[in-house]
């Protein structure tokens, strides 16, 4: 019974971290799917590994083994990268029952909790990151940073792989930048239009 009630907790908790978190917040259909998979298989996998006598090491490995998978596909971003890794936690945790069985269904909460609030579309909305490429070739970190900020009305913190090609005259840049509260408003207003049109 202890077994059915994890499976339960497990299939309750990846559906409220895909479909009541993911997918609204992300809206990229493929990952579901994906995350389901991975969940349900590593669900099986562990229950497969606990139910027979193995050594730790091979278990080790096999988690190494699926952990590092890369399918050839569009490359996630590093918040698609944290619902993968619960998905896959999840899985773990609805496989290995602990004594007592409460603190596998509490770590499970946590974990959904945890993505719930740290990927809310509200916290630091004003914060983006952007690879940006440039008409003009910049070899100047400064004169670049001041082009930056006024190309997007905002405060750049970081500039990271910059590329400066000299002979097409162009310049790729990775910005990590704050938009100021002006900026910010116009586009909350322009995101007010477009939903209600």
């Amino acid at each position: 019974m202890s077994l059915l009630t994890l499976f339960a907790a497990d299939l309750i908790a990846i559906a409220i971290l895909v479909f009541g978190l993911y997918f609204p917040r992300h809206r990229r259909k493929d990952l579901v799917v994906a995350f389901l998979a991975i969940n349900i298989g590593v669900l099986a996998v562990t229950q497969a590994l606990a139910s027979v006598s193995i050594s730790a090491g091979l278990g080790l490995g096999l988690f190494g083994v699926l952990s590092i998978i890369r399918l050839r596909s569009r490359e996630m971003e590093q918040s698609e990268v944290a619902y993968y890794f619960a998905a896959l936690v999840l899985g773990l945790l609805g496989g290995f029952p602990v004594d007592p069985m409460w603190l596998n269904i509490a770590l499970m909460g946590a974990l959904v909790m945890v993505i719930a609030v740290a990927d809310h579309p509200g916290l630091f909305r004003r914060y983006d990151a952007q690879e940006i490429k440039l008409d003009r070739a910049f070899t100047d970190e400064a004169a670049l940073t001041a082009h930056l900020e006024q190309l997007l009305d905002a405060k750049v913190h970081k500039i990271g792989a910059v590329r400066a090609d000299l002979v097409a005259d162009t310049t790729v840049v990775d910005v990590r930048f704050e938009r100021r509260q002006r900026a910010f408003a116009a586009d909350a207003v322009t995101r007010d239009l477009e939903a209600s049109r």
